[in-house]
């Protein structure tokens, strides 16, 4: 057994200010480093954050001025992919000596992606993902990823990769994954919902890997005063509540969830178990069927 230790990180941005953002961030790793983790997960648009309630002005067919003017304060708190941000977030990574991935809100010209990105101990940008499939009312602000993005990096932790939210709804993205031979799973989300616990500790026993989510905790507090969501202006408003929860291979519960506060949770892990899960199902293995289903995966630049 090589036992390694492993965090997810429970906490909401400071919504429209991205360098109040890094600063939360930075104590939040200094947390997880004291804790020893080796891997840390910071939840779905962290950087950049994520704008629970807003409707950004629209209708079908109408968008209204305070919409754009909404929509310009979330373009100005997000960051470029490479930038100055992710150098200080790189900073971070190499002070724990630990990998880190994070959710942010990339700008790409004048578009915005749902993105997470994967950091080495020593401070690189190892890779991002760009969410493929925004939800609902995410399309109206976020652009598609496309497929030159789903890396599974070969870390000395173990394989790793990233899913964002509801992608992990979609089949086939998962098995891609797998079929790169994910081990450390990573889900960062804004889902805080019952149902959320059920589709991790699936995906985990479905893909006999470990899986980590990072779920934001995000109250009313967090946002500005002018911020029109439709949850109410109580600053103790729990616009996100959390969820945070580490599973293990075969869909058991390492840590949390948590509800209601910040956390920094932390498990430790074996990665032998990966393929002590595999021995009775490895679905981009001995339990596919290749001669039956095929899976076609588009990963150029579109």
């Amino acid at each position: 057994m090589n036992p390694q230790r492993v965090a997810v990180v429970q906490a909401g941005s400071t919504l429209f200010d991205t360098p109040h953002t890094l600063d939360r961030m930075q104590l939040l790793c200094e947390e997880a480093q004291r804790q020893g983790a080796q891997l840390v997960v910071f939840p779905e648009a962290y950087i950049g954050g994520y704008p629970k309630g807003l409707d950004f002005g629209a209708r079908v067919g109408t968008r209204s001025p305070a919409g754009r003017e909404d929509f310009l304060r979330y373009f100005s708190s997000s960051i470029t992919v490479p930038g100055p941000e992710t150098l200080r977030i790189g900073g971070f990574a190499a002070e724990m000596n630990a990998h880190l991935v994070t959710g942010v809100i990339e700008r790409d010209g004048s578009t915005l992606y749902c993105t997470a990105l994967m950091f080495g101990p020593d401070g690189s940008l190892l890779g991002k993902h760009r969410k493929l499939m925004p939800t609902a009312s995410e399309r109206l602000i976020w652009g598609f990823g496309d497929g030159s993005t789903l890396p599974v990096l070969d870390t000395p932790l173990g394989k790793l990769g990233a899913v964002i939210c509801w992608e992990n709804y979609m089949p086939a993205l998962r098995l891609a994954l797998y079929a790169k031979g994910i081990q450390l799973y990573c889900a960062p989300t804004v889902d805080d919902r019952e149902m959320w616990q059920s589709s991790m500790r699936h995906i985990a026993a479905e893909g006999r890997c470990f899986v980590l989510s990072a779920v934001q905790f995000l109250t009313r507090a967090d946002c500005p005063e002018h911020y029109d969501c439709i949850q109410g202006d109580a600053p103790e408003t729990v616009l996100i509540r959390g969820g945070s929860v580490i599973v293990g291979p075969l869909g058991e519960v390492l840590a949390g969830p948590v509800y209601g506060r910040e956390a920094v949770l932390t498990a430790d892990i074996d990665l032998d178990d990966t393929i002590r899960g595999k021995y009775d199902l490895d679905v981009a293995g001995h339990y596919a069927r290749p001669e039956v289903f095929t899976l076609t995966v588009n990963e150029k630049p579109l």
